[in-house]
């Protein structure tokens, strides 16, 4: 059996598969990003794959016969590889790659072709030629351009703004603030320990108040829009395909200027499928070094 898993910055995916391709169970769990620490990720994994096994049928015993493909988000982060290889796990066997990696992988069906993630965070990655190519992507603060934790940061930053009368209130900035009883020191202390997970859980909101005509989330919104686009532009001229893809693509969408929306083609598989390829790819591989080495100690 075969388990792919897409370990995002909101939750972690998984899904069983015969060798036939055919469906057996699907879990999820919490966030899986490399971000909260490697034991943790695991830990997600491991969550998702056993609500996968028991929705399947299947006893938590199952996993040590599996073949697993994960893609983490924060995977290309330092030491990460390194720490991902020595820990243990409850498969058969498990290949990992970055969360952009395997959407690419299913978006095209394992053909070239590139993607614009915007979710949590975003980045736009593409597979041409064997090749990689990348832009963004390098977390948030300092990247994430467009991302859901990007605009839950702007719009804590303006509504902060509006609290001190620099810039006018409106629905949204009142929204935000109420959540924090008014008080500018309570998003201090919030903020100083927020994650990019949390930032990204006021997107929803922002985008509601956007679609009601509030200025200051069409702001954010625009921006956000603008960001992305500009990532799918960038892409266009190095892949024949370009998906977007993630939480936010959606609610995006209609923001985005009708030349960036004409460059878009729907994904054939979601990132859960690119996973699963990624885990076929590696059990292939594997069987081939084996009978390599069965053969070399047959001579």
């Amino acid at each position: 059996m075969f388990i792919g898993l897409d370990g995002g910055g909101t939750s972690c995916r998984a899904r069983i598969e015969d060798h036939n391709g055919r469906y057996l169970g699907s879990g999820v769990a919490g966030a899986a990003t490399t971000r909260l620490g490697v034991e943790s990720s695991l830990a997600a994994m491991t969550k998702a794959s056993l609500a996968a096994a028991q929705d399947a049928g299947l006893g938590p015993d199952a996993l040590a016969s599996m073949h697993a493909g994960a893609g983490l988000a924060g995977f290309g982060r330092q030491g990460i590889q390194e720490q991902l290889g020595a820990a243990r796990h409850p498969f058969r066997s498990l290949v990992f790659a970055s969360d952009a990696w395997i959407a690419c992988l299913g978006a095209h069906d394992g053909q070239d072709g590139g993607i614009v993630i915007a979710g949590t965070g975003s980045i736009a990655f593409a597979i041409v030629n064997g090749r990689e190519h990348r832009i963004g992507g390098y977390g948030f603060p300092i990247s994430d351009e467009g991302s859901g934790a990007e605009i839950g940061l702007h719009a804590i930053r303006l509504s902060l703004r509006a609290h001190d009368g620099r810039i006018a209130h409106t629905s949204l900035s009142h929204d935000l603030m109420s959540r924090f009883s008014n008080d500018p020191l309570a998003v201090i202390a919030w903020a100083e320990r927020a994650s990019a997970t949390e930032f990204a859980s006021f997107a929803p909101r922002v985008l509601e108040h956007a679609e009601n005509g509030d200025a200051l989330a069409i702001r954010i919104v625009t921006n956000a829009a603008g960001q992305i686009g500009a990532m799918v532009s960038s892409l266009a001229g190095l892949s024949p395909r370009v998906c977007l893809l993630g939480g936010l693509a959606a609610p995006l969408r209609r923001w985005l200027e009708p030349r960036v929306e004409q460059i878009l083609t729907a994904p054939v598989h979601d990132a859960v499928a690119g996973a699963l390829l990624l885990a076929r790819r590696n059990a292939i591989c594997e069987r081939a070094r084996q009978n390599a080495a069965t053969a070399l100690l047959g001579r």
